[in-house]
């Protein structure tokens, strides 16, 4: 609990109103009457309720006179134009119209109550053709960004993958897995989904157990991304090549696509269409080459013939299969080919305090 919301109403009707979305979102709330809120209550709640009622006066307030983020004036008149003006006296982020905006106002009082700060920066990869290496990838780059200290979770996102639990060596930890959150909707909570997911690695894994295939619908993919996106840090998510609703709704959360395409021409072609599909849903898709060599085809030759962004070259790796045999995870070994390039990968994409988007730069990798 990052601290109580503050609620700052004499209208009774409305902060029962304020209380209930309170509750709702499982946030503790401290309720300021009369004068204005004392010395650092103001400046030190999360967030910020105001009443229409209560706008003037704290207007006029010299304890409110410094603006800070995270207040909100909310009303029940909808027919009131100086509501308007009555927000930027007391200098709130936005004005909240109930009932309407009810559902807006329960997920940003549960963002506030959880001290959601910067969003994951959330990365997607998927092969362009079978046996590509996309999650081998996946793991690594997770691996990767939990040894750089980022908080990390990995989400299998394909359901017949058989589990990135097992190259992990964690198909018998404890914790949940897709099926148990086949049915979410609405608002998952980021801190609940996070303790109740398997620590493997030093990270969190959202995985499948053993048992039958089960549809998970699109909206308990909103719903549970959006959970693993608002704890920060990074999110990386192993995708398969077929694009259905919940896959899509999936490449709608992501920052950044990775294609993983061996340096074949056969793959390169069966990555066009893989490419063609999902770029229809993912603005930023980039294509990683697998396995170059000096007689094959180069990086930067088969991301022209995709028309997408090189992110970076992968060397084949001997012995990776056996590795994750002997309970070594890809990326396990900082100084193998694999964990370097995602060593660099999270290098460029991830901006200090992490979290961002990536941004471009010169080089090869997240180029």
């Amino acid at each position: 609990m990052a601290g109580s919301i503050l609620i700052v109403t004499e209208d009774e009707k409305l902060l029962d109103d304020l209380l209930r979305l309170c509750a709702a979102a499982g946030a503790e709330a401290e309720v300021a009457h009369g004068a204005p809120p004392g010395p650092g209550v103001w400046e030190g709640a999360p967030l910020v309720l105001v009443g229409d009622d209560r706008a003037g006066p704290l207007s006029r307030s010299a304890r409110v006179s410094v603006r800070r983020a995270g207040v909100l004036l909310v009303s029940r008149d909808m027919d009131d134009p100086g509501v308007w003006q009555r927000g930027m006296g007391i200098g709130a982020e936005h004005v909240v119209l109930l009932p309407d905006g009810e559902p807006w106002l329960t997920g940003r009082i549960a963002d506030a109550a959880e001290g959601v700060g910067r969003q994951a920066l959330t990365v997607g990869v998927l092969g362009g053709c079978g046996g590509a290496g996309a999650s081998t990838l996946a793991c690594a780059l997770a691996v990767t960004a939990a040894r750089a200290g980022h908080r990390t979770m990995l989400v299998d996102a394909d359901p017949l993958g058989g589990g990135l639990d097992v190259p992990l060596g964690g198909e018998r930890a404890e914790g949940l897995r897709w099926p148990a959150l086949a049915e979410s909707r609405g608002r998952v909570g980021g801190v609940a989904l996070e303790e109740s997911l398997p620590v493997l690695h030093g990270l969190r894994v959202l995985s499948w157990d053993r048992g039958d295939s089960v549809a998970v619908p699109s909206e308990a993919v909103r719903a549970v991304l959006g959970a693993a996106r608002r704890r920060g840090g990074v999110v990386v998510v192993d995708l398969p090549r077929w694009l259905d609703e919940s896959v899509a709704e999936a490449l709608s959360q992501l920052d950044l696509g990775l294609l993983v395409v061996p340096a074949e021409l056969r793959a390169v072609a069966a990555a066009h269409r893989v490419a063609s599909r999902t770029g229809m849903v993912l603005r930023d898709l980039r294509t990683v080459v697998r396995g170059c060599t000096g007689s094959g085809l180069a990086g930067g030759e088969i991301a022209r013939l995709l028309g997408l962004r090189l992110a970076g070259e992968v060397p084949t790796e001997a012995g990776l299969s056996a590795a994750v045999d002997a309970g070594r995870p890809p990326g396990t070994d900082a100084r193998s080919p694999l964990a370097q390039f995602c060593a660099g990968f999270w290098a460029r994409a991830m901006p200090e305090g992490g979290g961002a988007p990536p941004v471009g730069g010169p080089g090869s990798v997240a180029a």
